[in-house]
This record gives structure tokens, sequence and C-alpha cells, in this order.
């Protein structure tokens, strides 16, 4: 279908796999735990969910002195990042606004009898009290003292060199922190083979492709809306794997090329996520960080914010996307495809093609199929939504008999049962049989492998991000210096802040739990929008989710599309870097 002009030396170049990309920057950031500075240790707490006290950015090092002296500190936020030790021996009578707590690794006897020059005293009310803390250059010398698993890495101080075998355990690891999502690829795959085995959707694509014909942009458009529709009151971004075969089929039928099917999804989902409303694991995580640190803030403004962010990000997604299309459609020889991509598409959409011409019609069982599988990605939509999150209780008395959890508290396993019981009712619809269900089924999770390796891959990253304390250091000893900038400098600072640390951290609950705690009170105490620090820390994220390896997501459904991750990243990088300078335009805006 594609052929190409005077270009095929520059697309037929090798270039490097999603899995060679991923463990490199792996490698890299073993490479940097040893270069950045070492980890000091102090006292752990004994709970680590009970409520803590933290010390702001910057105040650890420079209010605080580790050498047993003593300084005047405020209280800022609670974080449960940061657990300091209250003594009742220091603070005397006045325990009504502080909180004791005490080491694993001693019990409540042996704390009270510890001197003061072991614990550090915060006060959670205005009045200044004396504080002393105890900290470690090493994790040995700090368990001589507090015994094993009674220390903890002080919240900014340094990282820990990654190992060896850290390094190289970390993509295998991975498997275990992404293994709901991989159960669920593989069971896509079996439901996606037994769908493909009916022909159905094969036929119903033809058909829908044909009454669109001079209409395929409108489809692009509207399927780009109602990604975003999803992604900005859901963070419907992982969630979108199972769309990725049948949109790139049905742009390949429509005479465009699986990229488009491609940008059609993760652009528009993206831009929903990225300027995300009301979704619970981004802003809502964001929101409830500051509620609980009490910081003010107006969720009506942060709705309005994300609402800017969510449809201009989606304007400027569909405009390169549709202008793409309509290239590729006058000229196949304009496609970013290379040459090895473009004969995969061929052998894996070519049927697509066939007979299009010709006049089709689906047979009874098919148009059965049909409803099946629609119905199973409606129902998989609605059990993934919040629901509770929403005040709406409809679906908790009477929906969790079959999963074991009601719609709206779904996740990936539940999900995978879901595919997996769609999956035999289609083969029963079909009269496939048993063994040529089960023969279909195992084919199709087969072919999910290498998609199954790249999440696990890329996960982990974040693996070994949390085992050296990376995040916490980068994020920490950032908030320092974007304290002392005003605030026209601080707000682009900040998006730029944490579209590094999405590379790391691409879990958006993650790393809002990880930096708003800490980046919310710097804006307070500043006087800056908290508002726009909050929605800063979600847009950024977003945007590098558009394109970041380290995001499941997106190797996922580029593996499943056919087309390479580096294809992706020369076509998508000038829309992120367009949509990241329009966002930091909206957000200074809001700050004046």
């Amino acid at each position: 279908m594609f052929r190409k002009k005077n270009r095929s030396k520059k697309h037929s170049r090798a270039m490097l796999s999603a899995y060679s990309i991923i463990m490199i920057l792996i490698i890299l950031l073993g490479i940097l735990s040893h270069v950045l500075p070492k980890a000091k240790y102090a006292a752990a707490p004994l709970d680590d969910e009970a409520p803590s006290v933290e010390v702001g950015p910057g105040e650890w090092e420079n209010e605080v002195s580790t050498e047993n002296t003593k300084e005047e500190v405020d209280v800022l936020p609670e974080d449960e990042s940061f657990n300091p030790v209250i003594s009742d021996e220091v603070t005397g009578e006045n325990l009504s606004e502080s909180r004791m707590v005490t080491d694993e690794g001693l019990s409540d006897d042996e704390m009270s009898n510890r001197s003061s020059e072991d614990v550090m005293v915060i006060s959670s009310t205005d009045e200044a009290v004396d504080a002393t803390e105890e900290t470690f250059d090493s994790l040995e010398a700090c368990e001589e003292v507090y015994g094993e698993e009674g220390c903890a890495v002080v919240d900014g101080s340094g990282v820990v060199g990654a190992k060896l075998y850290q390094v190289l355990m970390a993509p295998i690891l991975g498997f275990e922190n992404a293994i709901d999502v991989c159960i669920f690829v593989m069971v896509l795959g079996g439901f996606l083979a037994i769908m493909a085995k009916t022909k159905a959707l094969e036929t119903g694509i033809k058909i829908l492709v044909k009454k669109m014909h001079g209409k395929e942009y409108l489809l692009i458009l509207l399927l780009m809306f109602i990604f975003s529709i999803l992604g900005t009151t859901y963070g419907f971004l992982e969630e979108s794997v199972g769309f990725y075969v049948l949109i790139a089929a049905t742009m390949f039928a429509a005479g465009m090329d699986p990229l488009v099917g491609v940008a059609t999804i993760l652009l528009g989902a993206g831009s929903g996520v990225l300027g995300s409303t009301i979704n619970p694991f981004a802003t809502g995580v964001a929101v409830s960080a500051m509620k609980d640190a009490g910081i003010e803030f107006n969720q009506g403004t942060i709705i309005l914010i994300a609402v800017v962010l969510w449809l201009t990000t989606l304007a400027i997604s569909a405009f390169f996307v549709v202008k793409y299309a309509k290239k590729v459609q006058r000229d196949k020889g304009s496609t970013f495809l290379s040459l090895r991509e473009q004969a995969m598409a061929e052998k894996k959409y070519a049927h697509f093609l066939e007979g299009k011409d010709e006049i089709e019609k689906l047979t009874g069982k098919q148009i059965a199929s049909l409803i099946v599988f629609g119905l199973t990605f409606l129902v998989m939509i609605i059990g993934f939504i919040p629901w509770g999150d929403f005040g709406i209780t409809f679906f908790d008395s009477w929906t969790g008999w079959l999963t074991g959890a009601p719609l709206g508290s779904w996740w990936f396993f539940e999900s995978a049962l879901w595919f997996l019981l769609a999956s035999i009712l289609l083969s029963i619809i079909n009269r496939q049989g048993e063994h040529g269900f089960v023969d279909t089924f195992i084919d199709g999770a087969d072919d999910m492998i290498g998609v199954v390796l790249v999440i696990a891959v890329a996960r982990g990253a974040s693996v070994l991000m949390a085992q050296t304390g990376l995040d916490n250091f980068i994020i920490y000893n950032a908030s320092n210096f974007l304290a002392t900038l005003p605030e026209m400098a601080f707000v682009p600072l900040n998006y730029l802040l944490h579209t590094v640390l999405s590379v790391l951290v691409p879990s958006s609950s993650g790393l809002a739990t990880l930096s708003t705690p800490i980046i919310a009170p710097v804006a307070a105490n500043l006087g800056y929008s908290t508002n726009v620090a909050a929605m800063t820390i979600v847009s950024a994220n977003g945007l590098v989710n558009l394109i970041t390896p380290t995001c499941g997501a997106i190797m996922a459904g580029l593996a499943l599309a056919k087309v390479d991750y580096s294809t992706w990243f020369k076509w998508g990088i000038r829309v992120v870097a367009c949509i990241a300078v329009i966002n930091i335009v909206v957000l200074c805006l809001f700050s004046l």
C-alpha cells in the first residue's frame, strides 16, 4: 500500500527497539544514583501509614541542624514521607498538637527513655520549640542505634547507589509491578483472536469505511473528542490499550496508516488526562493531598484551568492528526512509517482492504458478535469509572456478583475476567467448539507476549527509581531552587521539573502523591497560586505520558498497532512541544 520516493535509505535505517531504549534509561538511572550525593539516614516511624509532620523543602538542611544543635522551626503540612520523632522529655506537657512516633525496633518504654538528642521535635502550632535529629551517613551506622528496619532515608538528603543486581532485576520486578496490566493484555489478545475468527469486525470496518468515505476526518475528530472526555473524567489512558488494533485497522482501511490510529487514541485520551477535570487518579489525588496538608485551594478554579488545558491541547492535537492523515491519504509515500513497519502493516491489516469495493453484508452471527464486542468494551469503561467519587452508588448493590467488585471499582483483574467471559460467549455464538476456542484464545494470548514484555520493562524504570530514592531527591532539592523564584519563573520551571519527574514516575497518582505535599506548601508560603501549582503537576505528567517510553500504555498501544516507538517519537515530538508551550502560557495566565 505504501511506497517511498527517494527516502528509502532514511526510513529503512535500523532503529533501537523499545526494549533497548528503556534498558538504556534504566542503566543511566543506575549510573546517576552513584553520581548524586549519598543519602543520610534517621530513625524510621513505627507506622508508615500514620499522619506525620512535614519539614518544608530546604528547612531540613538550612533550619534544622544535623549536629544536635537546636533551631526554631515552623510546621508545614503533613506528609507520609517524613515522620520526625517527638518526645515528651523535650516538649514537656504540651503534646496536644504534636505526635509521638516510635521505631519498629524499639518498644514504647525504650522510646520513653531515649535521650532528647535522639529525637527531633517539631511543634504543630505556631510556637517555636527546640528540635534535634540524629542522622547517619550510612545505613549500617543507623541500624547500630535503631536496629534493622528502624531506619529510613532523610527526605532530600541524597540517593542510595543502585547495586548491579538492582539494575539487572529492575525489568524483572517490572512484571510484579505490572502483573495486572500484563494479565489483562494477554486475555485481551485471546478475546481479539476469537473476534477476528468471526470476521465480524473485519466486515464491520469495511462497511463503516465505505459509509464514511470522504468524511474520515470527521471520524477522527469524533473519536478524539470521545477519548478525551474519558481521559478528563477518569484518566482513560492505560484502559485505551484495547482499542489500538481496532482504530489502527480502521484508519488503514480508510487509506491512511496505523500511525493515524495511534495518534487518534493517544492524543485524544492524553489530551483529556493532561487537562483532568474530575479525574480522581490525577487532579483528585492532588486536591486530596492539598486538603490533607491544610493548603487552601479553589476547586472551581482548578476545574476551569483543567478545562482550558484540555480543550487547547485537544485542538492542537486534532490539527496535527488531521493534517497528517490528509497528507498520507493524498500521498502514501509521505508516511512516517519505516519500510519494515509498512510491511508489518500490510501483513496485519491488508485483509481489511480486500474486496472493500464489493457490497459487504453482515450475517446474523456477525451482528450478534459485534453487539457482544461493543457491550464488552462499554461495560469495561463503566467498570473503570470511579462512580463513588462522584457520589453515584447505583451500581454498588447489584453488580458485584460477577467479579466480586461492583462496576466503578473494577481494575485490570476484573476486566480480564470480563473479557474472558466475553470470549467464551463469542465462541458459543459462532459455534467454534471447545478445541477451537482454546487453540484460538491461546494463539491470541501468545501474540501479546511482546506487548507484555515491553510493559514490564517500562515499569522497571519506576522500580529502580523507588529503590534508589532518585524521585524524592530531585523534587525536594528542586523545590529549594523554585522557592527563590518569582511566580512568572516559578510556573514554567515547575512545569519543566515535573516533565522530568514524569519520565521517571509516569503514574499520575504516584507523582501527585509524591510531589503535591512538597510543591503546594512552597507555592502557598510564597503567596503563589496553589490551584496553578496543582494543575502544573497534572498537566506536566499528562504531557510526558504522550511520548515517554516509561509509560506502559504508550508502549503497549504502539506494539499492538505495529508502530515503532522511534517512529512515534519522531512524529509526536513536534506535537508535544507545541502543547507544552501552550500549557505553560495558560498556566502563567491563570497565575496573574
